[in-house]
């Protein structure tokens, strides 16, 4: 029978040793987030159902666990930013199909590095690892993101979410990945976008191109929907969500833009943050750069709340920078009109005292619409 491994471990060459132990002995990996409260790991690996859980001090044996497919690689928890995080079932051929169609895209070379400094309980931070153990490559992995040990590693390649791309220096890397939230604008030439989820193995389109294998459409309501060999088996003990020629419906709402002849995909959201205020749409992501924008905005953040008038209004959702004078709404709404439609501009404001995010950096918004207090 083929088992379940949780891998309650941080990352680093130990947690490398425990993966590859587990998969020479037939067996998937569930990796536990180091970080997360005691009552909420343990509600994640009752609803996994292993069969093991392995820790620097040995392996303890569970009772009831379901046994995975052979040829099962890994399972992973989504991000969970739209409710309960779900097991995403990854395969051996779809995580090789992943490394092999990224080597195909960036070229690896006999002298390559790969460093991965991501939280290896997400997708991020495990693909690396899985790149370099599928390709052979040289390999460092961190316990987590850090600025200076990440410039000494002397890796060539690394994948990063922006807020840790904004604290290195990328021209000491030869390629880098960068994804998990919005990209910064205006990245070096050997730095690519990605786009990818959880079910997909990591990024499978890169800086607007599919990678080799990856089939993409648009629907009629401009919803992205993929293919490829990279994609999930199932969601654990839930079932498969492709659909019966391999499409996954993605969630995300995106199109096409032409550039030197070569087409190339746009993410605009989540299908489920577009605002639709009065009738007019509204993304979050534009609102919240022009309000960055603002001097005593430490960090920002837009959603819609659901109104009687309106159908949805637009909030922002502000931290403000230490000492700093809190910024009015009338503010916020002159600063956003220079850039956007008025129908864009907030029509409430929210102070808090950080904004809630993924590992990688993904705004909870569900969690800020909930505690949205009522306009008087």
């Amino acid at each position: 029978m083929n088992r379940l491994v949780v891998l309650d471990l941080p990352g680093g060459q130990t947690f490398v040793d425990a993966l590859k132990r587990t998969w020479d002995d037939g067996d998937a990996a569930f990796v536990l987030d180091q970080r997360l409260p005691r009552a909420a790991a343990l509600r994640i690996v009752s609803a996994m159902a292993p069969s093991i859980i392995r820790t620097d001090s040995g392996d303890t044996a569970v009772d009831h666990g379901s046994p995975v497919e052979p040829g099962d690689a890994a399972v992973i928890a989504t991000s969970g930013t739209s409710g309960e995080p779900k097991g995403v079932v990854l395969t051996h051929d779809a995580m090789r199909a992943s490394a092999e169609a990224t080597t195909d895209r960036i070229g690896i070379r006999d002298d390559d590095h790969w460093l991965a400094c991501l939280p290896v309980a997400h997708v991020g931070g495990l693909s690396v690892i899985t790149k370099a153990l599928y390709t052979g490559t040289k390999l460092t992995v961190l316990p987590g993101f850090d600025a200076d040990a990440a410039m000494a590693s002397g890796a060539t390649l690394a994948s990063l979410v922006p807020t840790a791309f904004a604290r290195i220096d990328p021209f000491r890397f030869r390629v880098l990945l960068v994804g998990g939230a919005k990209p910064p604008e205006n990245m070096p030439s050997h730095c690519f976008t990605t786009y990818g989820m959880t079910e997909t193995g990591s990024g499978c389109v890169y800086s607007g191109r599919p990678l080799r294998g990856v089939d993409i459409r648009i629907d009629d309501e401009g919803q992205i929907h993929l293919r490829g060999p990279m994609l999930l088996r199932e969601y654990r003990h839930l079932g498969d969500p492709k659909d019966a020629e391999g499409w996954l419906a993605t969630g995300d709402l995106g199109g096409w833009v032409e550039r030197d002849g070569e087409r190339y995909l746009t993410v605009e959201g989540r299908r489920g943050e577009l605002i639709n205020t009065g009738g007019e749409k509204v993304w979050p992501e534009p609102v919240e750069r022009a309000i960055l924008e603002h001097p005593s905005v430490a960090d920002a953040a837009a959603a819609g709340v659901p109104d009687p008038e309106w159908g949805q209004r637009v909030v922002v959702y502000l931290v403000p920078k230490s000492g700093a004078p809190v910024p009015t709404l009338d503010e916020l709404r002159g600063l956003v009109k220079e850039t956007l439609p008025g129908y864009c501009a907030p029509r409430q404001l929210v102070v808090v005292d950080e904004i809630p995010k993924t590992a990688v950096g993904k705004i909870r918004r569900a969690e800020l619409v909930k505690a949205t207090p009522q306009l008087q």
